[in-house]
């Protein structure tokens, strides 16, 4: 059986650290361009000092690990994308004192080592096309609220400037929704489970692509607390000690994007929808703050989703109370 090298990637904006633990205990490490020059060096590396059966750990890091994480799933390489809470608790395990790029590839190559986490799953070319669709359109829809607000107090001579700006992006937006439920209906899978994400009420086509792009279904995670946690909206409750008496609150320790896109999915599904209103009286008569309640409709409509998903039925209300 060959030997299998554990390797830690500590990945930003420009550069990655890389450590991969040898059998004495010592560490190879190297630091690499965080772009495909980078990357085809990394591999080169790996080649040259004969390390043919590896197992890559890296941490969920804003966006800049997945074009690196995509490349390697492509190249055939065992790679496992972890939460950095993960990281972060193991680091304490080992009272870890000094934060380094480079101490902390040898962190993430030490827990790669030691809980050899499952590989992760690379989206599809088609999750992968509609999650850049998704997050343009967030970004421009963003910047027309931004212009919408500035044209509340601008002075006369800019307004033609931001009329014509609103025009713009209201047109681009337009555009942008079109080619994403083109993308979405064109395959047939996509377009199957759009239509059962979108027989959950308060839940709308937009929240439908966010949750497709992120590849929130029973293909990618194991059950819903795995989808929950993934997008930072699993409970965290503090109450170690006689002092602390904290109340439970979303962890945040997932996907900001995908958290942030399900706010106001919850906020309408609690005020506009019959089992939302039921899920919040409920609550509220079992004392929970309104704060409270709103993150866990949140979480709530994850589990929804991939109840849906993985049934392969659409939502029914019998089943909330309703």
């Amino acid at each position: 059986m060959e030997q299998i090298y554990y390797c830690g990637i500590d990945i930003a904006k420009s550069k990655f650290d890389c450590a991969i633990r040898l059998n004495n205990g010592k560490y190879k490490d190297k630091v690499f361009k965080n772009e495909s020059e980078g990357f085809s060096t990394f591999i080169n590396w790996l080649a040259h000092h004969g390390f043919s059966h590896v197992h890559i750990c890296m941490e969920a890091t804003g966006i800049y690990w997945e074009a690196f994480a995509e490349y390697l799933a492509d190249k055939g390489l065992t790679v496992s994308v972890i939460n950095p809470a993960q990281i972060k608790a193991f680091s304490i395990s080992l009272l870890v004192r000094s934060k380094t790029d480079r101490g902390d590839a040898r962190v993430i190559s030490d827990f790669c080592f030691e809980r050899k986490p499952a590989a992760w799953l690379a989206p599809s070319a088609s999750e992968q096309s509609l999650r850049a669709l998704v997050l343009r359109l967030e970004s421009l829809q963003k910047m027309r609220t931004q212009e919408n607000n500035r044209l509340h107090v601008a002075r006369e001579n800019v307004t033609k400037s931001l009329t014509d700006h609103i025009a713009w992006l209201n047109n681009e937006i337009e555009i942008l929704q079109g080619d994403m439920l083109l993308l979405i209906n064109g395959n047939a899978e996509m377009k199957q489970k759009k239509t059962l994400l979108e027989s959950i009420p308060g839940l709308g086509v937009q929240t439908a692509a966010v949750l497709l792009s992120f590849g929130i279904h029973p293909g990618r995670f194991v059950n819903a607390r795995q989808a929950a946690a993934y997008a930072g909206v699993d409970p965290r409750l503090n109450e170690s000690g006689s002092s602390v008496k904290g109340r439970p609150r979303l962890s945040k320790t997932g996907h900001a994007f995908l958290r942030k896109s399900l706010y106001m999915p919850a906020m309408t599904t609690l005020f506009r929808t019959a089992w939302g209103k039921h899920f919040y009286a409920r609550l509220t008569a079992a004392g929970k703050a309104p704060k409270l309640i709103i993150g866990a409709m949140m979480r709530k409509l994850i589990h929804v989703a991939f109840g849906v998903l993985k049934t392969e039925k659409s939502f029914d209300q019998s089943l909330h109370g309703v």
